[in-house]
């Protein structure tokens, strides 16, 4: 069952971004194989990693906040755009690896958050600490009062992108 949910789900991805072709309704047919090819792939790939033993991704209000989490990570993927060209132009900067603690309980969860932080600028999730859940994160610039206080305060670096790691897949 996860496997047909996950390469369904896979493939409709798929169409939504290669809409464009001609031939049968926005896609030709070389593309609706390859799609399908690819579908079975990673259906047969991520059926246990995608929908989980639990089908918890199925549930339309998982989805429905990861679009609304898009705002708030849009927002401060700008705050953090300005941020770091002030700091290339004035040369500011204080790096450090940093060990945060944001308590998610599983994998897509901890996915999620890793990839939200590396796509911010100023900011890259370097390692996991599989045993905790814990991230090391190379942050461009740390103040060392917030320095002090971690991993237990992880809101200095990536706001609120656990919360919203939770909501979406715990």
């Amino acid at each position: 069952m996860s496997f047909l949910i996950t390469a369904t789900v896979a493939y409709l991805i798929y169409l939504v971004l290669t809409i464009g072709g001609s031939a049968v309704l926005l896609w030709n047919r070389a593309e609706l194989v390859i799609g399908a090819v690819c579908a079975v792939a990673a259906g047969a790939l991520l059926k246990n990693r995608f929908i989980g033993k639990n089908l918890r991704m199925l549930n339309p209000a998982r989805w429905f906040a990861f679009l609304v989490y898009l705002f708030p990570f849009f927002f401060a993927m700008a705050k953090a755009n300005i941020d770091v060209a002030y700091r290339v132009i004035t040369g500011r900067i204080n790096p450090a690896i940093v060990k945060i603690n944001p308590n998610l309980k599983n994998d897509l969860s901890l996915t999620i958050l890793a990839n939200s932080i590396t796509l911010t600028p100023g900011t890259l999730s370097v390692d996991v600490d599989e045993k905790t859940n814990e991230l090391y994160v190379h942050w461009i610039n740390i103040d060392p009062k917030v320095l002090k206080d971690m991993p237990r305060d992880y809101h200095p670096i990536c706001d609120s992108f656990p919360d919203w790691a939770r909501r979406i897949a715990e």
